[in-house]
């Protein structure tokens, strides 16, 4: 049963879809690095637009993490030129968990869970793909009446057991060292396989798409669908995005994942999240993150090469994402937010939208004029000795303006930006 289908409301803003269309489809993913593996040789294939699908694994989380996102972001570029797009969540694969990635057995989840895990990310791919021509299903729809003495004799008849133990993450769990693997684990990608030939006999779909990782679950369909079907259909992967700074899997911070949820990370720590990429990684991030042209793109990449401090390409990257993720209003007030902050804007003509951005992530203190005391209150000073040292310093501001000895009386009525060095602020409210 298809969970939803999203009428035609346009697509991208005439500019961008007007550049993106000057050139073709396999240069433009090159161009972005977005091609790793394929198993067709002629990359021009990408260039007549058919049918492919996109799946995402549920059983961790109900949300995708900024790793799941460049694979949608590939997706979306498909979209774009022209592909009939079907978005899979798996609420069967899910309830066993793909293996590939990990070095040990997953603990299983209920169909409770699983099916909560499954709303969060079916939330999160409408939002991501809002307005676009694309088709969502759940493979728990069909797998779940799929009786096994019938998967072993339609799917597992078609597998040899050793191209199967020769797959990198089936070799490592099972060779020297490894923690080993479960008879169920290891027939997850039998029932990737299973999906590519359901969705190509029921909506003729011919290319799956995913992160390199899933390399080998994606060449389980092509074959069976030969065997079966004596067609030719192909996978494509793309390489996992890497922090060029730690060398580890992009998308991890101090406090741990980046998520697509604002629960998990809000709308202000994801802008902020982007805002602070490195110079050299901030490069790949931009072509694969956005939706903006390649015309557009390197103007952005020229102008930061000749004032890198300005961190144009940092604060594009910011902007961009954060609206895709979680739409414009937002995107909007975590910009000002950050400007009230850092930049030139003024905390006193703040939207409340990006208000309540900065209430949320900083907190809210009431205050009374004795700001010496507000500054203890709100953990800027240990002492009302010490936040009068800080003040005398020159080390305390109010809504951007610093404040001295003969005037600490500074607060106006309502919300005030408290701030005590470079980068310790809090809200107060003064009444």
């Amino acid at each position: 049963m298809i969970l939803a289908q999203k009428s035609f409301m346009g697509s991208l803003q005439d500019d961008i879809l007007g550049d993106n269309m000057t050139i073709k489809l396999s240069d433009d993913l090159v161009w972005r690095g977005q091609i790793k593996d394929r198993t067709f040789d002629d990359i021009t294939l990408l260039d007549d637009p058919k049918t492919f699908y996109l799946g995402v694994d549920c059983a961790s989380s109900d949300s995708m993490t900024i790793g799941n996102l460049a694979l949608f972001m590939l997706a979306r570029r498909l979209l774009d030129y022209g592909w009939k797009t079907i978005l899979l969540v798996g609420g069967a694969t899910s309830l066993i968990g793909d293996p590939g990635g990990k070095d040990e057995e997953r603990q299983l989840k209920s169909r409770e869970q699983i099916q909560a895990n499954v709303n969060g990310i079916k939330s999160q791919v409408e939002q991501l793909f809002a307005g676009q021509d694309f088709t969502l299903v759940d493979n728990y729809d069909w797998l779940k009446d799929v009786g096994y003495i019938e998967f072993l004799r339609d799917v597992g008849k078609h597998y040899s057991m050793t191209e199967l133990m020769q797959r990198d993450y089936i070799a490592s769990r099972i060779g020297e060292g490894g923690t080993g693997i479960s008879y169920a684990e290891f027939s997850y990608s039998l029932l990737q396989g299973y999906d590519f030939w359901h969705l190509y006999k029921e909506l003729g779909v011919v290319l799956q798409i995913g992160g390199s990782d899933q390399w080998g679950n994606i060449l389980s369909g092509v074959p069976l669908i030969r065997k079966k079907e004596n067609a030719e259909v192909n996978g494509l992967s793309a390489p996992l995005v890497i922090d060029k700074t730690t060398g580890r899997k992009f998308g991890k911070s101090e406090a741990g994942a980046i998520w697509l949820d604002s629960s998990k990370t809000s709308v202000y720590s994801f802008y902020q999240f982007w805002l602070n990429t490195d110079d050299d990684g901030v490069r790949d991030y931009i072509k694969i993150y956005t939706l903006l042209p390649k015309e557009t793109i390197e103007h952005i990449l020229s102008d930061f090469d000749t004032n890198p401090g300005a961190r144009l390409a940092q604060k594009t990257l910011a902007y961009e994402v954060t609206k895709i993720v979680h739409g414009e209003e937002r995107a909007d007030a975590a910009k000002q937010a950050t400007n009230a902050l850092f930049g030139d804007g003024a905390f006193l003509e703040l939207e409340q939208d990006s208000l309540e951005v900065l209430r949320s992530e900083l907190g809210a203190y009431k205050s009374g004029d004795d700001l010496t005391q507000t500054l203890v209150d709100a953990g800027l000073a240990s002492s009302k000795t010490e936040a009068a040292r800080f003040i005398g310093s020159g080390a305390v501001s109010v809504n951007g303006q610093k404040i001295d000895s003969d005037n600490i009386t500074c607060l106006v009525n309502g919300a005030n930006l408290l701030k005590r060095g470079k980068n310790s602020f809090v809200i107060v409210e003064h009444t």
